[in-house]
């Protein structure tokens, strides 16, 4: 077998950054299409002592895939389905693939029922008759459709759609992890568990056991440090893990059956109190509401967040597209239905009611956009998606004149009760330090996206303590400081903040167990130590 790794040249500067926007560096670069090729190139760097950072399609915002040094293993070209397979009792198909799999790849294979067959087995082939007969798809939805779905499973990665459906790790039913000695190990969802928190898991050859970490998960959505309880299903520690137990080559995902009836309604609110106090109706908190059913979805954006869309639309081409944006539109929240258990007749009678919501709330029911239709939808899904990507271009602007620059965007998460102090707490310290900024997101999980917009080198350190800040406050208040983008290299002392010392040290006596010379993904989640007592 031909050597596939490649000394890094500038031909391949791009592979030494993802969406965070930081740059590392590397001395060499392969791109394996076969899992034989994976453990190939593992084993000729582990050989040298070489750390090795796993790549996928870099959309992480995080750093997880940003290279300090040694070798990039990019797998975005091990990126086949390998087959289909129904089960029964639970109604539910599951599709195998590689890590390098896109998710807008993965959509469209399973939205128009067409898909390589060359690599499947008969059984696959012939399930793939059955298949045909209703509509299926995968429910988590990160903003970039362009991550791999090896890097969602590495991060656990969630977005909107999480509120009803749950993040990634829901929907992973096995997994082929290639451990850095080079054993392969294959684990599979219901088999394999945790004796309070112990473990002990057998390769092909050999087994590794030891002590899970002893810290309590806070009870909210997160994506910070390995996923820990007692008695734990033990595919769930490699899910959300950042690549730093083995190197993932084959997934097996669950696909659900298409909702009967999708909405999606904008509504808009003149103050910020009035969509605080609709986004708590519509998690019915205080079970007010026996006909409302559980949304899908409910996003967030804060008046700043409008002001920087009306300005994307005046001045931006690619934002012609976003709807008019009135003046007395002060604050906004995106929900979306999702009618599984809800008959598509049904649907407009629980519209009407949420009209009322609005109403009571003081809002006001016009002032609302409704989608029904995909092509409707896809305007309002792209105005939730322009957040992000207008705060990303006003940054990049800045950076042309201060390189230094960078945006602080938080992906913090409380309680439902801490809600409207959340709220207050950024508001208050970001008018008192006089910072620019703009707040959106996954309210219904209390998962809000501070997005700090530093004009100069001062707001930038100034909005580093504030972060901090956040940090410790939400922690104290049972939150989480990753919900959804992970730890990677740039929140390391963030993950302190909510575990403690005593919590790092041992999520690296767990990584020792299965890479002794942390040379996987060195840097993710926690920094290196010398040595690990």
């Amino acid at each position: 077998m031909p050597n596939i790794i490649r000394k890094m040249e500038d031909q391949y500067a791009e592979y030494l950054k993802d969406e965070s926007r930081s740059v590392g560096e590397a001395a060499s670069i392969s791109f394996p299409k076969t899992q034989a090729e994976v453990l190939e190139t593992m084993r000729n760097c582990l050989a040298k002592g070489e750390n090795i950072t796993v790549q996928g399609s870099r959309t992480g915002l995080a750093a997880s895939a940003v290279p300090h040094g040694g070798h990039i293993l990019n797998l975005s070209r091990l990126n086949h389905i390998l087959g289909l397979r129904y089960d029964a009792p639970r109604d539910n198909f599951f599709v195998t693939v590689e890590p390098g799999v896109l998710l807008s790849q993965l959509r469209k294979a399973v939205a128009d029922k067409s898909f390589d067959i060359k690599l499947w087995n008969d059984k696959s082939v012939q399930t793939l008759e059955k298949f045909r007969a209703a509509e299926w798809f995968f429910t988590p939805d990160p903003t970039e459709t362009s991550a791999s779905i090896g890097g969602m499973v590495s991060c656990n990665a969630s977005g909107a759609r999480t509120f009803l459906f749950g993040p990634t790790r829901n929907y992973i039913e096995a997994l082929r992890v290639i451990l850095p000695n080079g054993e392969v190990l294959n684990i599979r969802r219901g088999r394999h568990f945790a004796k309070e928190r112990k473990f002990k898991l057998k390769t092909e050859n050999n087994e590794i056991s030891g002590d899970l970490p002893s810290y309590i998960m806070p009870e909210v959505k997160s994506a910070a440090g390995y996923f820990v309880h007692d008695n734990m299903d033990l595919i769930d520690l490699f899910i959300g893990a950042e690549g730093t137990l083995g190197v993932i080559t084959q997934i097996e995902v669950r696909l659900i059956r298409l909702p009967k009836a999708i909405w999606g309604i904008t509504a808009f609110f003149p103050n910020e109190p009035s969509a605080l106090e609709y986004v708590k109706a519509l998690r019915n908190e205080n079970k007010k509401y026996p006909w409302l059913h559980r949304p899908a979805a409910i996003e967030f954006f804060n008046c700043r967040a409008l002001d920087l869309l009306r300005s994307q639309k005046a001045n931006n081409p690619a934002f012609a597209q976003i709807q008019e944006l009135k003046p007395q539109y002060h604050t906004a929240v995106y929900t979306e239905l999702h009618g599984h258990s809800v008959q598509a007749e049904e649907m407009p009678v629980l519209i009407g009611g949420l009209g009322d919501l609005i109403n009571f709330v003081g809002g006001d029911e016009a002032d609302t956009w409704v989608a029904n239709n995909q092509r409707d939808l896809e305007k309002l899904q792209f105005f939730r998606h322009a957040m992000p990507e207008s705060a990303n271009m006003l940054i990049d602007q800045r950076r042309k004149l201060d390189p230094t620059l960078t945006k602080l965007g938080t992906d913090m998460s409380v309680p439902d009760r801490y809600l409207n102090t959340v709220m207050e707490m950024y508001n208050r310290d970001l008018a008192e330090a006089d910072l620019e900024n703009v707040i959106f997101g996954h309210i219904g999980n209390n998962h809000l996206h501070v997005n700090i917009l530093p004009r100069n080198k001062t707001d930038y350190l100034k909005g580093k303590e504030l972060y901090l800040k956040w940090a410790q406050t939400n922690v104290a208040n049972g939150g989480s400081v990753a919900a959804e983008h992970g730890i990677g290299k740039l929140k390391t002392n963030m993950l302190e903040v909510m575990y403690g010392a005593s919590g790092i040290n041992e999520m690296r006596r767990l990584k020792s167990l299965f890479d002794p010379n942390g040379l996987i993904n060195c840097g993710n989640m926690f920094a290196p130590a010398k040595e690990v007592k």
